[in-house]
């Protein structure tokens, strides 16, 4: 596909003007066509699903582009007025797909102020761009559950097979942006999408900004490292959660046998206040009497027995 810039093609200066104060003449926009994004696995091993594209479509009309996902109204640059899915014949993606993408076009005043940029586009300085966007599910390539929570890794192989995600419901659209090194490889303009900054993203500096005290900004990188974080943090919460209940079911059930005269009421309340470590030892100790006294309780002994063979319940 040829790349056009310049002036508006017939029926776009309509659809540009739709966004503007006053109405604008061909001679004083400047308009160039972008890839924002597409369905090949990129550089984070991550890709868009078909449908996630057509939704993306309708999302990013009227979105403006601005520069190194810097969120100030300084850094707008420029703003887009149509969009489209196309599929690009002869090409597949990497994992053997048809290759598709998100064109756009976008324009800009033409002005002083916007010379330097205009030129940067006409030599292809200004050519990468990346996408800021939210979605609702990123699904895991091996097993088909949410990234995040299934344990699989990024650009790993499990059986041959490569991991990564794929991006799905998309729910809002809120930038796109010139960079200079993109995430997906055929990102910018008349390239795609592309999110990455190229500058590393380390989580103690987003914390420094976050417990700093005042008011902050976050970048798409910054903004993405944490629901990262949190989606982990809250995993391992889960898991410790189901841990805890289990060792207090183990815990009641041991206390049943040793101190069979110790009300529910007073044990729930009791376990209940214990941490994880505290209910580690309680079990622990509860299962060093149920040893001391199986002999001299008969009646006990086949539970016993069951309890030693029952390798799952040891092992915790």
């Amino acid at each position: 596909m040829e790349t056009v810039t310049g002036a508006p093609l017939e029926g776009e200066l309509e659809m540009i003007n739709r966004y503007t104060r006053k109405q604008l003449s061909g001679d004083e926009v400047y308009v160039f066509s972008v890839v924002l994004c597409d369905n090949d696995i990129d550089r984070d091993y991550e890709r868009f699903s078909d449908e996630a594209l057509e939704k993306l479509c309708e999302l990013y009309t009227g979105v403006t582009g601005i520069k190194d996902h810097d969120p100030k109204s300084g850094n707008q640059s420029a703003r887009i007025f149509s969009c489209r899915t196309e599929q690009v014949e002869g090409r597949t993606a990497l994992d053997g797909r048809a290759y598709r993408r998100l064109c756009a076009r976008a324009y800009l005043p033409r002005s002083e102020q916007n010379s330097g940029l205009i030129c940067e586009l006409d030599s292809g300085i200004k050519k990468e761009v990346s996408v800021g966007c939210a979605v609702k599910k990123r699904t895991c390539s091996v097993c088909g559950e949410e990234i995040s929570m299934c344990g699989h890794i990024k650009g790993k192989k499990y059986g041959g097979k490569l991991c990564y995600a794929t991006l799905e419901e998309p729910v809002d659209a809120y930038e796109w942006s010139f960079v200079a090194v993109p995430a997906q490889k055929q990102a910018g303009v008349i390239k795609g999408y592309c999110r990455n900054t190229g500058k590393e993203v380390k989580q103690v500096d987003i914390e420094k900004k976050l417990f700093a005290g005042d008011e902050q900004s976050f970048s798409a990188e910054e903004i993405r490292a944490l629901a990262e974080k949190f989606r982990t943090l809250e995993k391992k919460a889960a898991e410790g959660e189901f841990y805890r209940d289990k060792l207090i079911r183990e815990v009641k059930g041991l206390s049943a046998m040793v101190l069979p005269e110790l009300g529910a009421d007073t044990l729930a309340h009791i376990t209940e206040e214990l941490t994880v470590r505290q209910l580690s030892e309680l079990k622990k100790a509860f299962e060093q009497r149920a040893e001391e006294i199986l002999p001299m309780r008969p009646q006990l002994a086949g539970a016993g027995t069951k309890r030693k063979n029952n390798t799952e319940y040891n092992n915790i």
